[in-house]
């Protein structure tokens, strides 16, 4: 038998080079969805902290909630709940999200904004709160 005519032999681990590629592409493909996952979520907290600070700068000028409404939803993520609230001096707006993704995945996203009311009485509420001046001749 001349050695042309031998069959040539393959190698032993022909077939474990094709299994480790289809395992390491799974891999790259499922780490990369995770870090799509992870930016859309995160993108998707910053609106919401924008939302918050946007609705609260709007009820703090005195705008009624529906505007505020409004406007926040007008910044926050599709979907998003607006809830404002007053307290005393202050108004408080939380905006609510879920993040996008399959259910198991989407997390529940919140941000919450308080400021300083502008219709305010001047002056210390508090006659404690006064500060003496110092400046008296």
């Amino acid at each position: 038998m001349a050695a042309s005519e031998r069959p040539r032999r393959r190698p032993a681990d022909g077939g474990f080079v094709t299994a480790e590629a289809a395992v390491a592409t799974l891999t790259l493909v499922f780490t990369l969805a995770v870090l799509l996952w992870g930016l859309m979520a995160t993108a998707a907290q910053l609106a919401c902290v924008d939302a918050a600070r946007t609705g609260a700068r709007a009820a703090a000028r005195s705008e009624a909630p529906a505007q505020v409404r409004a406007v926040a939803l007008s910044v926050a993520p599709r979907g998003a709940q607006v809830t404002v609230r007053r307290t005393d001096d202050r108004v408080h707006v939380r905006v609510r999200a879920r993040s996008l993704g399959p259910v198991p995945l989407a997390v529940t996203l919140h941000a919450e904004a308080t400021a300083l009311a502008e219709d305010r009485p001047s002056g210390p509420a508090d006659p404690a709160e006064e500060v003496p001046d110092d400046r008296r001749p």
